[in-house]
């Protein structure tokens, strides 16, 4: 490395990421550098070169081409693909591994208790009229998942609108098709108990701009019953209009076909592991979900997460990086999988100190309309949504100060992805925590986790998540910044925590002046100034905790860790100190 030392080495670092190394922390500089050789690697120099994602972008393409669920043969076909490309990579099988092997691999397989779906074909047609309201082989979503298949010449049915729930309770449906704007699965039971054929639905949310995407159809289900006979259609806006139109003028009957597959099946999740070198027991898990039918939810989580750990193995078999910790990719059912894989093994949960969820990671944004995010861990805009934070469509509950989960995790992932960003001339955002995907499980069980992802997808769960509106550029960015931040938390070290606590003091004043502000203007349209005392001292605890969180990377601490830790903590609370003093006076004028 040309003779630089030690502490030269962090503050070239820190000074590349735009933070002013922390005079506090000299002392433990100092120390480190008298009983440590190790240097800085730069991980983005790294990866950028081996992470173009075409691997991303053609694993997503495979994948979307099949309706994929769990046990079926596009979920399947997915499983083999990863393990085929894992296996060229250079990971073996674990049955087949020796004690010498890095880099493992396996298939877990399990029964399942109900049987496994997939569509065949589907056509719904007005009786009388020659043009179809929908096909399934330009509407792939039509069929509810989970619908039983009609006769295989298909059936002609009247069709009951049915506007309420109480509606339902009163009118005769017996060998008839239900047409409703309202969420199916409120119905379905009822429909069944009274002898409905079927139901029609219409219900896509605003966000999917329907009337602009008419011919867009959000998936929708049916309870899992292996037995049940009903079966549903779900509409695009562009149909559901043409079907009003009929049932406005009386009597309106249509043909339905449907065929579909329902068959028993074994749930199947695949893991790869590059075991660490010192700590092998800990381990950072990056997780992706298969199942869902399109193709940026969440193909393109399949897919950039195999190439990461194709890069990784690659970067690994040529001594270009070790790991000190385990690095683990698992890909399976949404949530299920990894709380099964947290779950299973405590001992093994012990370990995990990260977790990682991939979803919906490839967008074209100029064509989806949404923005790349990352959903923060509980913090206080998960109570007090305002400013800069802001949900998204998708929507989440308002949390309480008991859910904070405070963790260096939230700045540290943003403050790499934001160097891609300015790297890539990339937009990076984050949102308050909203829940909903992977990385859940981890948070349950305190296990620091966060999600990379995009909203508002103008696309999200409708038939018109296809490849061509999936970004290879866009899978590249996420990839690499993912997996250098993965690099950086296996490895996480010394250096590792100089750097968080500059980031976490630096990012907490920042947030203290801002919400100081908003408390101002707050005060000033008639708020109570306990309550923005109380904000202000939520941000506080928080930061304060987060910053002694970055004891979880040190095996053994020392005093000059502890001072260091105290004396950013201790300048956060003179700042809120500060500001609410300001506020005092403020709310007294």
């Amino acid at each position: 490395m040309g003779g630089i030392n030690f502490i030269e080495l962090v503050k070239r670092k820190l000074f590349k990421q735009g933070i002013v190394p922390l005079m506090l922390c000299f002392s433990f500089l100092t120390g480190c550098s008298q009983h440590s050789k190790e240097t800085t690697v730069d991980y983005f120099e790294l990866v950028r070169p081996q992470f173009t994602g075409q691997l991303a972008y053609e694993t997503t393409d495979f994948v979307e081409d099949y309706w994929r669920v769990v046990g079926n043969t596009g979920f399947d076909k997915t499983i083999y693909l990863i393990a085929d490309t894992l296996k060229a990579a250079g990971y073996v099988i674990e049955e087949e591994a020796t004690i010498s092997d890095r880099l493992i691999y396996r298939i877990e397989k399990r029964t399942m208790n109900h049987d496994t779906w997939e569509p065949v074909s589907a056509s719904l047609q007005i009786f009388g009229e020659k043009k179809p309201l929908l096909k399934s082989e330009t509407n792939r979503n039509m069929t509810y998942l989970n619908s039983a298949s009609t006769s295989k010449s298909g059936i002609k049915a009247e069709v009951i609108w049915i506007k309420s729930i109480d509606q339902l309770e009163t009118r005769s449906v017996i060998g008839k098709v239900i047409f409703t704007e309202m969420s199916a699965r409120r119905l379905s039971k009822i429909a069944i108990e009274k002898g409905a054929l079927g139901i029609i639905s219409y219900d896509n949310p605003g966000y999917l701009q329907p009337e602009k995407n008419k011919t867009s159809i959000q998936f929708r289900s049916l309870p899992a019953e292996d037995a049940s006979e009903f079966w549903g259609i779900a509409l695009s806006f562009e149909a559901k209009e043409r079907l009003i139109e009929h049932l406005q003028k009386g009597k309106t009957e249509v043909m339905v076909n449907i065929q579909t597959k329902r068959y028993p099946s074994e749930e199947l999740t695949i893991v790869a592991t590059i075991k660490g070198a010192k700590n092998a027991d800990e381990r950072l898990v990056f997780s992706a979900h298969i199942q869902e039918p399109g193709a940026n939810d969440n193909a393109t989580g399949v897919g950039a997460q195999l190439e990461m750990a194709k890069v990784v193995a690659k970067l690994f078999q040529e001594h270009k990086i070790e790991l000190d910790r385990s690095m683990t990719f698992l890909w399976g059912d949404e949530i299920i999988s990894t709380r099964r894989y947290i779950e299973d093994d405590p001992e093994r949960a012990k370990g995990i100190k990260w977790g990682i969820s991939l979803d919906m990671v490839g967008e074209n944004t100029n064509v989806t309309g949404g923005t790349f995010l990352i959903e923060k861990m509980p913090d206080p805009s998960a109570i007090w949504t305002r400013g800069a934070d802001k949900h998204t469509e998708w929507g989440g509950e308002v949390l309480s100060l008991e859910d904070m989960k405070p963790h260096y995790l939230n700045d540290f992932i943003l403050s790499n992805f934001k160097e891609q960003g300015e790297f890539a001339n990339w937009k990076v955002e984050t949102n308050p925590f909203e829940g909903g995907s992977d990385h859940t499980p981890f948070l349950q069980v305190n296990i620091p986790g966060l999600l990379l992802w995009h909203f508002t997808d103008q696309f999200y769960h409708t038939d018109n998540d296809r490849i061509d509106k999936v970004s290879q550029e866009t899978l590249k960015n996420v990839g690499t910044a993912a997996l250098v931040s993965g690099l950086e938390l296996v490895n996480s070290d010394a250096i590792f925590v100089i750097e968080q606590l500059s980031i976490l003091k630096e990012q907490a004043l920042l947030r203290l002046s801002n919400e100081f502000e908003l408390s101002k203007k707050a005060i000033d349209s008639g708020e109570k100034l306990s309550n923005e005392i109380e904000i202000l001292k939520a941000w506080e605890i928080w930061y304060i905790d987060a910053i002694e969180s970055v004891n979880d990377v040190i095996h053994t601490s020392n005093s000059s860790t502890t001072d260091a830790i105290k004396k950013a903590q201790a300048e956060i609370e003179a700042k809120t100190k500060k500001l609410i003093e300001a506020l005092n006076i403020q709310s007294k004028q």
